[in-house]
């Protein structure tokens, strides 16, 4: 039905997540249609951004440096560690601009059913960190699953006798939702979570 470089670049766009056979369609039509310059930028930003992003050797951050940014800056608080399960979320706590600590990536969350065991999710390195460190409070910041509060239980455990605080980021209901819609889960956690008004 369509040439074999168009096959080629709708199946490219459809490796990609929640794209479905119709956008990808789209997006190849899209990308058939732009100018060369334009498509030359797409196609050498992709290839730039493989050959030159990797893990920050310290936090596991994505950096194009030795190190990234946020562990190369001086004026962070380093008594205080946030651990997330993927880089996107440093960026979402960067741009809200209030927390001015420092980062660690886990490479998963837990998850036995999947294979996923302690030692997939680079729990060593993160314990090394750690002890090598002078962190007061460790702040986990992963989502409210199963896996998560797997995780965030087995942190807890293997930091115990560190003399560290550990805490969670608090979830629940979100500003303006209506509880008739919540589910269970995210109701239990704030009924856990709740706090006495100041």
């Amino acid at each position: 039905m369509y040439p074999d470089a168009l096959k080629d670049l709708i199946a490219s766009f459809q490796l990609l997540p929640g794209i479905g056979e119709k956008t990808a369609e789209r997006l190849a039509f899209y990308m058939v249609n732009i100018d060369e310059e334009k498509a030359e930028f797409f196609s050498n930003s992709i290839v730039n951004a493989k050959k030159n992003l990797h893990k920050c050797p310290i936090c596991s951050n994505i950096t194009d440096k030795d190190i990234c940014n946020i562990c190369a800056d001086e004026t962070r608080d380093k008594s205080i560690l946030c651990i997330v399960e993927d880089c996107k979320y440093i960026v979402m706590f960067e741009k809200i601009g209030t927390y001015k600590g420092l980062y660690h990536v886990l490479d998963n969350l837990i998850s036995p059913l999947d294979g996923i065991n302690p030692e997939d999710i680079g729990i060593d390195k993160l314990v090394k960190r750690i002890e090598k460190s002078k962190f007061k409070e460790v702040i986990i910041a992963v989502k409210p699953s199963i896996e998560g509060e797997t995780t965030s239980l087995y942190i807890k455990k293997i930091l115990e006798g560190l003399n560290i605080k550990v805490t969670r980021i608090a979830s629940g209901i979100p500003l303006g939702a209506d509880i008739e819609y919540i589910d269970a889960m995210t109701l239990e956690r704030a009924l856990l979570d709740r706090k006495e008004i100041e």
